[in-house]
This record gives C-alpha cells, sequence and structure tokens, in this order.
C-alpha cells in the first residue's frame, strides 16, 4: 500500500471508528489533575457516554472541591464523585475502567504505569513525560498489562484536519513535500518576576513537586503556569511544538526523525524567572523531508491567521493547517483553493458555551478523541493516539532540546533507542528523580 492508499484508508477508518462503541455501557472513571484541561477531558467524556465518575485526585484540595461539585452537576447520577489527594489510595480501590490523567508533565509517567497496572484504560495527556526513558516504559507498562492508551494528542481527531489529511494529502493534491514549518508565535511565556513564598495551605506542594527538583514555591508554578518552568515539563518545544508535530506526523504517515538540531535560547525576556526558552528553532530530519520548529513569545506571528499552525510546502502547492482552519492554496492557474473553518458543536452541546475556560474550537475535538478511546477499548485495539505514537511525537520533541543544550546534532537510532555515538547524549534521556520517588525503567514494569 502506498502512502496516499494508506492516508485515505486510514481516514475513512477513523470515521467510522468514531461511532462504534457501546453507547449504552456504563464505565466508570477517575481523574488524577482536576484542573483546567482535566475537567475539560472528563466533561467532554460525560457528553458522548454513559459513564459514572467514581473518583478525582488532585493535592489542592480546593480544585478537587471545586471539580466534584462540578462533576455531580453533569453527570446523570447527580452522584459526587469521592476525592483523594493522592492517587496511589485511589487507584489501589480497583474500581476504575478508566482513568483521565491531566497532572502537570512531571506526573504523567508515575500515574500512568500506576493505572494500567491497576486495570485500568487511561487517557493521558500529552506529553506523556518529561524526559525518553519515562515514555519507553509507559510504552512497555501499556503493552505488558495489555491497556488502551489515548494520548491527548486530539489534533488527529478534530473534524477539519481529518478533512485536510484525507482531501488534501490522501489525494495527492500537493505533490512531493520536501519541507513543513510548524510553529507558534502565542506570547505565552510567563514574564512576571514574582517572589517566593510559603505554598499555600490548601496546597500539598510536596506532593504537587513529587519526582521533580524541590524549588522555592513561587505563585508562577500553581495553577496552570508551572509550564515557565523546565524542572516540570519541556518548555513551549514540549507543550506545543508536540501537538503540531504529532499532527504533521499523522498526516503524512511518518515515525521517528532521522536527526534532530535545535537552536535558540531566552534572548530576549531575560528578567522573569522563567527558564524556559523565549526563541527556539528545532529542525526534525527525515532525510528528504525536513520538518522545522519555530517558536517566539516575543513580535508578530509572519501570518497573523496562523500564529501555531503547521504550513506543507509541495511542488503542487501549500497547505496550513491550524486547530481554527485549514487553507489548500493550489500553485496551478485556475485550480480553486479550498478554505475549512473548525466545526462548532454549540447547538449539540449547550454546556460548551457557559464552561468555564474551555477551549470551544476544541472540544469537538475532544469528543472525537474520547469517541475513538471508547471504540479502541471495546475493541481492545490501539486508538488514533495510542501511547507508542505520543511517545515518539514527545521523544522527539525532548530530543530537541537535548540538541539545544549540548548545541549539537543528534542521530537517533529507534530500534537501540539511543542517540548514537553520544553518550553525553544518552545520558540526558532519563532524568534524576527526587528521593523517595523511583524512575520507572524499561524491562522493570
Amino acid at each position: 500500500m502506498d502512502r496516499r492508499q494508506f492516508l485515505a484508508a486510514t481516514a475513512a477508518g477513523l470515521a467510522l471508528r468514531t461511532a462504534a462503541y457501546d453507547q449504552q455501557k456504563r464505565r466508570r472513571v477517575g481523574l488524577i489533575g482536576s484542573g483546567w484541561y482535566g475537567k475539560c477531558d472528563l466533561f467532554r467524556l460525560i457528553q458522548v457516554a454513559p459513564v459514572e465518575v467514581v473518583s478525582l485526585c488532585d493535592v489542592d484540595k480546593i480544585m478537587l472541591a471545586k471539580a466534584a461539585d462540578m462533576a455531580a452537576e453533569r453527570q446523570a447520577s447527580r452522584k459526587r464523585p469521592r476525592t483523594y489527594t493522592d492517587y496511589r489510595k485511589m487507584l489501589a480501590e480497583r474500581d476504575l475502567d478508566i482513568v483521565l490523567i491531566a497532572t502537570p508533565d512531571h506526573w504523567h509517567a508515575l500515574t500512568m504505569i500506576e493505572a494500567v497496572k491497576a486495570g485500568a484504560d487511561v487517557y493521558v495527556q500529552k506529553p506523556i513525560s518529561v524526559d525518553v526513558i519515562e515514555g519507553q516504559a509507559m510504552v512497555e507498562a501499556a503493552r505488558k498489562y495489555g491497556r488502551v492508551v489515548q494520548v491527548g494528542t486530539q489534533r488527529r481527531s478534530t473534524p477539519h484536519l481529518v478533512e485536510a489529511r484525507e482531501r488534501i494529502l490522501a489525494e495527492g493534491k500537493l505533490g512531493k513535500i520536501g519541507l513543513v514549518e510548524i510553529c507558534c508565535y502565542y506570547h505565552m511565556r510567563a514574564r512576571e518576576n514574582p517572589p517566593d513564598t510559603a505554598p499555600p495551605d490548601y496546597l500539598d506542594y510536596e506532593m504537587w513537586t513529587g519526582p521533580a527538583p524541590m524549588r522555592p514555591y513561587n505563585a508562577l508554578v500553581h495553577p496552570r503556569r508551572w509550564r515557565a518552568f523546565m524542572e516540570y515539563g519541556n518548555g513551549i518545544v514540549g507543550d506545543m511544538c508536540i501537538h503540531m508535530l504529532d499532527m504533521v506526523r499523522w498526516m503524512l504517515s511518518l515515525g521517528w526523525p532521522r536527526r534532530i538540531a535545535s537552536s535558540g535560547g531566552i534572548l530576549i525576556d531575560k528578567a522573569s524567572k522563567a527558564n524556559i526558552t523565549d526563541t527556539q528553532t528545532v529542525t526534525f530530519d527525515y532525510d528528504d523531508l525536513k520538518i522545522v520548529w519555530q517558536h517566539r513569545s516575543w513580535g508578530h506571528p509572519p501570518d497573523p491567521d496562523y500564529p501555531w499552525a503547521a504550513i506543507f510546502y509541495g511542488e503542487k502547492g501549500t497547505l496550513k493547517a491550524s486547530v481554527f482552519r485549514y487553507d489548500y492554496i493550489p500553485l496551478e492557474k485556475g485550480a480553486q483553493p479550498i478554505r475549512r473553518d473548525v466545526t462548532y458543536e454549540l447547538e449539540q452541546y449547550p454546556e460548551d458555551k457557559t464552561e468555564e475556560a474551555l477551549e470551544r474550537h476544541v472540544a469537538p475535538a475532544i469528543r472525537y478523541h474520547m469517541k475513538d478511546f471508547l471504540a479502541a477499548i471495546d475493541a481492545r485495539s490501539r486508538p488514533v493516539a495510542d501511547i507508542e505514537e505520543g511517545h515518539i511525537s514527545s521523544a522527539s520533541c525532548i530530543l530537541g532540546n537535548i540538541a539545544l543544550e549540548l548545541g549539537r546534532t543528534l542521530t537517533w537510532d529507534p530500534a537501540t533507542h539511543q542517540v548514537v555515538g553520544d553518550p553525553e547524549a544518552n545520558r540526558l534521556l532519563r532524568r534524576p528523580y527526587r528521593s523517595p520517588w523511583v524512575h520507572p525503567e524499561p524491562g522493570q514494569v
């Protein structure tokens, strides 16, 4: 099967699978991480399946109580879920069919591995891990315990992007593609410099920090703005590049990049406590195809309509794709351009109109992603954003940061899961864990 046939077949298969789950089966659900995106994911699942939200876990007691009240209002039974501040106690009940994980990135690996050990299928937010070895162990755990694990890279379930994949790429409208530019020009890097303080009494900061290095508590850390620090994630590359890289890999049926190079740093905003880059370029080299990432948390985007996007350059035309729309721009004179905007479902799901902090343009994609997850659970098959796909995309971004740190191009061998001929880079594939937390290891999960 050539790439065009493969893309057409898998796009059609995705459309069929999203409806192929038991819409009457009541599934018991738990959520670890009840903040912004945890609630977004949970409430989209409630919209498409008759689930019972059994338990919630968070180390922020105020956030946890609010989420429990909201879950009781939203689910059909009106029952208030049990609440926990330690995910291990929640999972020890072994009464969950599905676990959703939406913690900060540094907590994804340990919670996901324990959830599959407890017999649950898992929906885990991206990036799946903060280091490469964590991700490798997570894939092994999913396979060892026979669990379905969907990653929250919901571009693979975004209706207008599914259409672009099938209608533009699968039909060969671009011809040969030599370059894809992926980018984020949002001004999303924290710029403040507040003083360190004692953590609030409703937050268990020791548990929140978990396996990450212990930093003095700072208001930038919680909630949501922990992404300003490399201790808990992988910067804008780990947060935003993974979405676009994963989308391109899915659209073009790509695996691991062969080589990864990066340059950049904190070039403009040197005053903030944030230690993530404000400017960075990463090149993912697939030999005759280059995928080049660029982020700037300052200045104007080159195209105001596509500040976070992928632009596919082919010999026959260009495809611009984002969470809001896609544009196909043919080179041939007289050929018709094609534009599609995001699908909103506000009338079908009126809760979307009033839900606090919901990205309304993303809600349909999350619902389709949940439907695909449920279909894979029923079929005991791999979902569209299977944990291995999430690992490839997450680890590739992490390797981009390692390439920046070392100042050299890395050659990746997916067979050995090692950087070729570079012991220093290979040492950076595993971050040290803070005691008493133990880093998960491949072969030992």
